[in-house]
């Protein structure tokens, strides 16, 4: 899709975002509700005694119904229905010509383990922190934004062999 045309409907996105649930987007949280329902399915009484796990689970409080877990569900099969629908719905890993298979996946596990752990730092991802943040005027927002680009772009040089 044309980039520009792209932001304009990701613009479109967060602001009817905003006013169906009154929160803007992100993704980040999700996988920690995931993770703090997973553990409070296998270990109630450490999850519900560990600071961190206990603040979302007290009161009969249910992780997995947080806003931003449907918002990935719904991410998740709205990509699928429009690779379905455009017929790009197939298995691969899209890499350049200098990199194996298994570089190329160890290297994406690496990076979203790394972002991930950035992002709960960070209190947010890209599009918690950085895009609803600078929708709300945020100055975080715009530091978030310019810290992920600014990272990306030093980075960038030192691993653009496995790309080219």
């Amino acid at each position: 899709m044309n980039p520009y045309i792209a932001g304009i409907l990701l613009g479109l996105v967060l602001i009817a975002s905003f006013f169906v649930s009154g929160r803007g987007l992100g993704a980040s949280g999700a996988m920690k509700s995931s993770v703090v329902a997973v553990v409070n399915t296998v270990a109630p009484d450490y999850a519900a005694q560990d600071a961190f796990y206990s603040k979302y689970v007290q009161n009969g409080q249910k992780p997995l119904k947080a806003w931003l877990v449907f918002e990935v569900l719904g991410v998740l099969i709205g990509g699928f229905l429009s690779g379905a629908v455009s017929g790009r719905l197939k298995l691969g890993i899209e890499k350049g010509p200098r990199i194996t298979d298994r570089r190329r996946l160890i290297l994406a596990l690496a990076g979203g383990l790394l972002f991930g752990f950035g992002s709960q730092l960070g209190r947010g991802c890209t599009s918690g922190s950085a895009l609803t943040g600078m929708a709300i005027l945020s100055s975080a927002g715009f530091l978030s934004m310019m810290a992920i680009f600014g990272t990306g772009f030093a980075v960038a040089y030192f691993f653009r062999k496995n790309w080219i």
